[in-house]
């Protein structure tokens, strides 16, 4: 029985392979967490002192690659067929991707990585108005255009080959134009499989700091102190949460979570916004803007040769991070895909560049400034010593609200980092099961529920691996990001050449004025009746390509 639902179900290769490796590596956890430490610790110092040239090459390779392709003649390609239409509006198109482009990380780190910067820069002398302006350049850079473009790579990949070429929503179908038909040979369920362990790792480590930040509110707000066995219980009772998520379905589940959780964060950021120094924040935001732009070409280039110090600076943030949204690509990709049915290249990259990032620099300068401006009236603010989980917390007791506003906001805090949590194992199980059955849309729930739980049982594992400090347990996460993410960047760069030699095969013409048409023809024009497009309604330079796979 068992059998023959894995056959009728998944990919088995794929799902097979990719949960017992899973399952294998949370038993290695549990029976040897110093072993799976020391792992982690080791391929992250292997990639980060041979690779490093790598990850920074082709971070800004992809987003030169993405602004190639949104000003080229392939902008107008649409994702799907040239008579299809966008599947939601401009507005909710928009709002979805600003959703997107919000979640555990930023709540995590809009406070804590602009403080650190602060206090101790790359280069240059720290706690001075210049350090601060620097620190949110790197703050900007790391959350700004560069993570996009890389999501955009698969988004738009997956996009075009699945509603323009009626390929399978899976990244192995990406590859057609350079594997064949191989993609539903070992060739492409490796790629699949390796989608599959970095969206695990990904989400993991989302879950991991999310954990620990809820921690930290938790200890702030009731004095219980914030140690590794408090933040994998938590993980734990919140994987739960995102369980009876997944047992309501999407839209009595998460979609109803995403939409209390939008406001919640919108609600959090307008009181930070308004009980801190309001009108410098809108300053800001225009002078933030401008001084990452000015220096974008710098940052995305810079790797810090014979600096040693430096170098550690950007292997534990720069590198980090790309691994991160590498690992996440798969995750944030496939979303990005579903949602742009029938858009073009260049709107899908537009509006997919624009709208996140926006959002991203609005929330950054507005929690990060409030803090640097708390630093540079006093160098002495406990934001100095706070640590990252922390930080958020130490921010809100120290606004000019009466305390209770101030308690108020940090339960805030917490619901939106417990329901962001919650919403991304919802989200990422169906992903991940939609990346082992073979790229069907609408799996079954057993195999979400197996995902999810399988998920925050990861997180806790690379916890408990971290060791009893805070600091510890986050080196291990990143460590494990930076290891899922360095394969599957091999795999986006191949991605751009086999969606290039797509694109190549598009019979683009110029667009020249038509004669005025006939009566006859007109009347006969208005009497079609429109239906639905479908993956194989192709043009001939659409039939390159198999509708589906065997």
């Amino acid at each position: 029985m068992v059998r023959e639902y894995i056959k009728t179900h998944t990919n088995p290769p794929v799902f097979v392979t990719a949960g017992f490796v899973a399952v294998g590596f949370v038993l290695w956890g549990v029976f040897a967490p110093g072993q799976v430490s020391s792992a982690a610790n080791a391929a992250n110092t292997f990639i980060t002192t041979y690779f490093e040239w790598l990850y920074v090459i082709a971070a800004t390779f992809f987003l030169i690659f993405v602004l190639a392709l949104m000003v080229s003649r392939y902008g107008a390609v649409k994702l799907g067929p040239p008579d299809s239409v966008p599947e939601y509006s401009n507005l909710a198109w928009f709002a979805m991707l600003f959703t997107a482009g919000i979640g555990i990380g930023l709540v995590f780190y809009a406070v804590s990585e602009p403080v650190t910067h602060f206090t101790s820069p790359p280069t240059g002398q720290p706690g001075t108005g210049e350090a601060a302006e620097n620190a949110m350049s790197y703050t900007f850079f790391h959350w700004g255009l560069h993570p996009w473009a890389i999501y955009i790579v698969l988004g738009l990949s997956l996009g075009y080959f699945a509603f323009r070429r009626g390929l399978p929503l899976r990244p192995a179908a990406a590859l057609y134009p350079l594997l064949g038909d191989r993609i539903n040979g070992w060739a492409g369920n490796l790629v699949d499989i390796l989608a599959v362990f970095g969206t695990l790792f990904g989400l993991a480590t989302s879950l991991g700091i999310g954990g620990q930040q809820v921690g930290a509110g938790v200890s702030a707000l009731f004095d219980i102190t914030n140690t590794t066995t408090l933040q994998v219980l938590l993980v734990l009772g919140i994987t739960a949460i995102a369980v009876v998520s997944v047992m309501l379905g999407i839209d009595k589940g998460i979609r109803r979570l995403s939409l209390i959780n939008l406001w919640l964060a919108f609600g959090l950021m307008l009181f930070v916004f308004f009980a801190g120094p309001s009108l410098d924040l809108l300053n800001t935001i225009a002078a933030n803007t401008g001084h990452y732009l000015q220096n974008l070409a710098g940052l995305s280039l810079q790797t810090f040769p014979g600096d040693s110090a430096a170098q550690e600076w950007q292997a534990s943030w720069t590198l980090f991070y790309w691994g991160w949204w590498i690992s996440w690509s798969p995750f944030v990709g496939m979303f990005i895909a579903r949602i742009s049915y029938g858009r073009t290249i260049r709107a899908f990259i537009l509006g997919t560049l624009l709208a996140p990032v926006g959002a991203s620099i609005v929330w950054l300068t507005i929690f990060g400034n409030s803090a640097l401006q708390l630093l540079l009236d006093d160098p002495h603010n406990p934001l100095a010593q706070a640590s990252s989980e922390s930080a958020l917390f130490v921010l809100l007791n120290q606004l000019p609200v009466h305390a209770v506003m101030t308690f108020v906001a940090s339960v805030v805090a917490i619901l939106v980092v417990v329901l962001f949590f919650a919403t991304s194992s919802d989200s990422g199980s169906l992903v991940i099961d939609i990346l082992t059955n073979g790229g069907d849309p609408h799996p079954r729930w057993q195999q979400r529920l197996f995902w999810a739980v399988l998920e925050g049982v990861i997180a806790a594992v690379l916890l408990l691996a971290g060791g009893a400090g805070a600091s510890d347990a986050l080196s291990a996460l990143q460590a494990a990001s930076i290891a899922a993410g360095m394969p599957f960047c091999i795999v986006l760069l191949f991605l751009c050449l086999g969606l290039v030699r797509g694109l190549r095969t598009e019979r683009l013409t110029a667009v020249v004025p038509r004669p005025p048409r006939p009566l006859e023809d007109l009347r006969r024009s208005t009497q079609r009746t429109d239906r639905p497009t479908r993956p194989d309604d192709a043009s001939p330079s659409q039939t390159r390509c198999p509708p589906e796979s065997p």
